[in-house]
């Protein structure tokens, strides 16, 4: 992307902002797109924005991405106004352009977009505690009760395909039939694992073609660090990037949060025997997404939170081995055989899933309500 001090300046320049730009430098630590913290003033007055260029590469359709943005937390501000929150700080604001556009084209082509600060909060990439994971839940499961009423169905794909997990079960089998660079001999017994769960891959879809399974706004990224923590109370306080939303499930935001944050492991462990699911971490996530859902999820969407947690370990594993076998042109590797040993992490993280079942039934219910 291009983000030179020109192209940033007139960016910056097109907002409504208040008072004159001051300063405007690169801020926190996105891999997608280019983040500034862009200060402003106006005599002793300082206000501080948040300036994204948004990759349009990865991104393609933009004006739809950013629909839904704006819809999304518009919705959210009216939720939090209505319980007497500060919708300042509990969800993200856009500052339109100075033509009242969401967004802004520059002289280069380029996306830009504003958002007010959220002071006095953090974001953390990893979980320090268990009371972070169980805010992380929380944070989520209210996220799901804020936009129960919302019209899921009104939001565009940003990312097409994005958890149909048999449609990522297809590529995986062409990456595997054709084979371009031979690897898949020597990965038989991972190509058999995904090969053996094929059937449980379309349950969902399933249940939502019968109408059993609803249809919500889905985040996609439900990370640790998509989260601001409150710097005074601990607490949650707002989710962030919103690229990802989607119609979805929220089955798979709760077991995309289990897969990445209740692994004893790293992601690219490359000792098998680290690799389990933390019982402790699932269900203090489970309690706070429970809790912060408030009695807006079906029973059957409660029932199916473990097939979540297994759904997305096994279709990131997928991913990792497709792209193990097509050369590793998707994710960034830094060494050899990295895609491999992502991939097997996620499997075995699968395999102790399976053989704790009933404990994290139990746990569901526990807190079911």
């Amino acid at each position: 992307m291009n983000n030179n001090h020109e192209t940033m300046m007139e960016a910056a320049g097109a907002f409504a902002v208040k008072g004159q730009v001051e300063t405007c430098e690169p801020y926190g630590s996105g891999h997608i797109n280019s983040t500034f913290l862009l200060v402003c003033r106006d005599g002793a007055e300082e206000y501080r924005y948040i300036l994204q260029q948004m990759n349009h590469q990865v991104f393609k359709d933009i004006e739809g991405l950013m629909k839904n943005v704006k819809g999304v937390t518009s919705f959210l501000r009216r939720q939090i106004v209505e319980n007497q929150g500060d919708p300042d700080r509990e969800t993200l604001n856009l500052v339109p352009t100075k033509d009242g556009r969401d967004y802004y084209i520059d002289s280069q082509g380029n996306f830009w977009r504003v958002y007010l600060f959220i002071a006095d909060a953090t974001c953390y990439n990893l979980v320090k505690k268990p009371e972070d994971f169980y805010q992380s839940g929380k944070a989520f499961g209210r996220f799901q009760c804020l936009l129960a009423d919302f019209p899921a169905d009104q939001l565009t794909e940003t990312i097409p395909d994005f958890h149909n997990t048999p449609a990522r079960f297809e590529t995986f089998a062409k990456a595997v039939e054709e084979d371009v660079m031979g690897r898949a001999a020597q990965v038989e017994k991972e190509i058999c694992f995904i090969q053996e769960r094929e059937k449980e891959m379309g349950l969902a879809l399933n249940l939502k073609q019968e109408g059993k399974l609803p249809v919500r706004v889905s985040h996609n990224d439900t990370k640790l660090n998509n989260i601001m923590i409150d710097d005074a109370t601990g607490q949650a306080l707002c989710i962030i990037d919103l690229d990802t939303i989607m119609p979805g499930f929220s089955i798979f935001d709760y077991g995309d949060s289990i897969r990445f944050g209740a692994n004893t492991a790293e992601e690219d462990e490359k000792d098998l025997t680290k690799v389990s699911l933390s019982l402790p971490l699932f269900e203090i996530y489970t309690k706070g997404f429970l809790e912060g859902s408030e009695g807006r999820l079906t029973e059957t969407e409660i029932g199916l939170l473990p097939y979540g947690a297994k759904m997305m370990t096994l279709e990131c594993g997928m991913r990792f081995l497709t792209d193990y076998l097509q050369g590793d042109v998707y994710f960034h590797v830094s060494r050899e055989g990295h895609n491999l040993d992502r991939c097997r992490t996620q499997l075995a993280l699968v395999a102790d899933m399976e053989e704790k079942w009933s404990d994290m039934e139990r746990i569901v219910k526990t807190y079911q309500g």
